[in-house]
């Protein structure tokens, strides 16, 4: 289609006839991102305020559905790259945003902790770097007061605020620590997502393996099993290995939009809460 005859498409979204409006949103729809610069082209240009409510609505359906099929071909080629996982979900809120600003942002923490570690460290050494530099340097902390802000689950937002909830600070840290081959990694404790750090990098295989717990909300407090067991008997839970072994990034990306759903549902946004329920039933 060229883009004379795009033009004419698009100028039919302000057709009275609701089939014809229906008919002719679905095939630009189905045209998918490419068509946006041509639609904001048209928006520009027109002064009707329902040809341009109507762009509105179109173009976030058409950036919504390229999210959704985003997120099925990341769990469906293995969500082995949490970053990315955490990316996809900030294009549902922002999807202009620079993709690569915020790859830059993780490099910058990794290469600032990677130029003070030490071979030889040990792995409580390891964590009081990754902890000086993120929380010290950088300046990262739990937003407590305004705990449930749907701002603190999305990466872009929280690299830039440097304020998050639990389960994004702890994503920021595990993938910076990861990068310099640390084997930090997301436990999905209920109530509270921690990490812990393991004695290998087969952190799902091993039963055992694990060295310690980091809450990344608290400036990456070190705690033990023990600790763990306490505040699951607080919540009558038993001990089970979902609750105390590293979980998959499938699960933290899933947890990330559960935390949405709360957020917006609290807030009384009906729409968003929806979608963010379909993105969830993708990885379902």
């Amino acid at each position: 289609m060229n883009e004379k005859e795009l033009d004419s498409l698009i100028k039919l979204l302000d057709d009275p006839d609701a089939e014809v409006f229906r008919h002719v949103e679905q095939k630009l729809i189905t045209m998918g991102p490419e068509v946006i610069t041509r639609l904001e082209s048209v928006w520009e240009q027109s002064f009707d305020v329902v040809l341009q409510t109507r762009i509105e609505n179109l173009i976030h359906k058409i950036q919504f559905e390229d999210v959704l099929q985003e997120l099925e071909l990341w769990k469906v080629s293995g969500s082995f790259d949490l970053l990315q996982g955490l990316i996809i979900i900030n294009k549902y809120q922002y999807p202009d945003m620079d993709e690569q600003k915020i790859i830059n942002q993780i490099e910058a923490i990794k290469r600032d902790a990677w130029l003070e570690m030490i071979y030889s460290m040990s792995a409580v050494e390891k964590v009081r770097l990754l902890n000086n530099i993120i929380y010290n340097a950088y300046g990262f902390s739990g937003n407590t007061s305004n705990y449930h802000d749907p701002q603190n689950s999305y990466i872009g937002q929280v690299l830039e605020s440097r304020r998050g909830n639990p389960i994004l600070l702890a994503c920021v840290y595990s993938i910076v620590a990861q990068k310099l081959d640390i084997p930090i990694y997301g436990v999905n404790l209920p109530k509270h997502f921690i990490l812990a750090y393991t004695e290998d990098h087969a952190p799902v295989e091993n039963k055992h393996g694990v060295l310690f717990y980091i809450n990344a909300f608290n400036r990456g407090q070190i705690f033990g099993r023990h600790d763990v067991i306490a505040f699951l008997k607080q919540l009558n839970l038993s001990p089970s290995d979902n609750f105390v072994l590293p979980c998959s990034n499938l699960d933290i990306i899933m947890r990330v939009l559960r935390n949405l759903v709360t957020s917006y549902s609290q807030a009384g946004n009906a729409a968003k809460t929806e979608e963010i329920n379909r993105m969830l039933a993708v990885l379902e």
